[in-house]
């Protein structure tokens, strides 16, 4: 069986990645339609040939990177259990303590260290990449500090949640998905809370916006939408990136408005402004709380179909991998990987959605602005700065893309500009 599992998987997996490779590289279009070129969402009017250039193959080989390494966790997680390594790992955490509420933390951390280690190369390779075309700027030791802070927060939480769970199912052998589902939201709410206060700041360092008349001027667009925000935070990103971003998170008092410096630095007032805009429409929408629901939702379908996708495959092969029931940690890798692809299947729905949500997030913030012409810079120069892609291949769309395509959101500002 182990032998049988290597050979088949290098097979494969190399006939999957000359697949990928052909369709991003030769079969894929590259450009924009006819019918775009010319206009404002043609990256020829606002590029130079080389910014082009750049941005075709940084999009190809960074699009080639993560679709090579979409099945990586999955096949870690069936070598894990098919090598038997699972076994030692729930052996490891028995060892270590006669208490069983220390086993499954034990279990969790050996199984995220091993698929750290694992994957890591091609996390090195994918920064490697963004430096060499320009988008990165972070060395390697501020890089590492911050992996090795998303590998311990990931843990902590990763480790909490599993232990809630495995409780819940040796606790309720028949209903332990539903009440996972029901403990998901207040677990979901807190996080929201927290994220912008605790987590945030581990990253970066963010402080009071410095341009105290831009601040006002967001300001006054947050109270004109009854955004309850009191101040506009700024966060040092040109130390880490080229890129550029803004947003609006967290509930209560925690809500937080958020500039990156890069945003400051590259783009003029009225783009700046447009772009908050854009993101207090996502407030205003309640996109933050359609977001949480959607997750619920997710949770609760994804853990349904989990509680019988597990039972079936613990009793088809539960003998062959060793794992005794439900219940027993050492099945906790045939969970993630059916908790991982039932994510990926729903990934296009999900996507398609936020889409929608981005474009809503656009048209509100032009009827806030009034100022079309901002609009379409603030977007030309985002892609500039990113080298993305203004029309990627579909699969990289309906399987990458929270946002609508540039060429999309461009093109809808000019249809605006056109109706007025």
């Amino acid at each position: 069986m182990k032998k049988r599992f290597l050979t088949w998987t290098l097979i494969l997996f190399a006939i999957y990645g000359v697949l990928i490779g052909l369709y991003l590289f030769q079969w894929a279009g590259f450009g924009v339609p006819e019918a775009y070129q010319g206009t404002s969402a043609d990256p020829a009017t606002f590029m130079t040939a080389k910014e082009l250039a750049q941005s075709q193959d940084y999009s190809r080989y960074k699009d080639f990177l993560y679709f090579v390494s979409l099945p990586l966790e999955w096949i870690i997680y069936l070598g894990v259990m098919i090598f038997g390594i699972s076994t030692v790992f729930k052996q490891s955490g028995e060892k270590v303590s006669r208490f069983s509420i220390v086993h499954i933390p034990v279990y969790v951390l050996l199984l995220s260290t091993l698929t750290w280690i694992l994957t890591f190369p091609v996390d090195y390779i994918s920064r490697r990449l963004s430096l060499s075309y320009g988008i990165s700027t972070q060395t390697f030791s501020d890089w590492m500090k911050d992996e090795l802070i998303s590998f311990w927060v990931g843990y902590i939480i990763m480790a909490l949640l599993i232990t809630v769970l495995y409780t819940l199912m040796r606790k309720f052998e028949k209903r332990w998905w539903l009440y996972a589902s029901i403990l998901m939201v207040p677990f979901l709410v807190f996080m929201m809370y927290l994220q912008p206060v605790v987590i945030d700041p581990l990253y970066n360092e963010f402080s009071d916006l410095k341009d105290k008349n831009l601040e006002e001027k967001i300001l006054n667009l947050a109270d004109e939408a009854n955004v309850p925000a009191e101040r506009v935070y700024e966060v040092n990103m040109s130390e880490e990136t080229n890129s550029m971003n803004a947003y609006v998170n967290g509930i209560g008092s925690n809500l937080r408005i958020v500039l990156w410096d890069t945003t400051l630095n590259r783009l003029q007032e009225k783009e700046v402004l447009f772009i908050m805009a854009h993101e207090i429409g996502h407030y205003v929408m309640h996109h933050l709380y359609w977001n949480l629901f959607g997750a619920v939702a997710a949770a609760f379908i994804g853990l349904y179909l989990a509680y019988h996708l597990m039972k079936y495959s613990v009793r088809k092969w539960g003998d062959q991998l060793n794992i005794k029931s439900v219940s027993d940690i050492a099945g906790l890798p045939v969970l993630f990987i059916i908790l991982s692809l039932l994510s990926f299947a729903a990934t296009p729905v999900e996507l398609a959605i936020s889409r929608n949500a981005e474009m809503d997030a656009d048209v509100y913030a032009i009827e806030m602005t009034q100022n079309p012409e901002a609009a379409v810079g603030a977007f030309q120069e985002l892609t500039v700065n990113g080298l993305s892609e203004v029309n990627p291949p579909a699969l990289v769309k309906y399987l990458r893309y929270g946002h609508p395509t540039m060429m999309e959101r461009i093109h809808l500002l000019e249809q605006y500009q056109q109706t007025e």
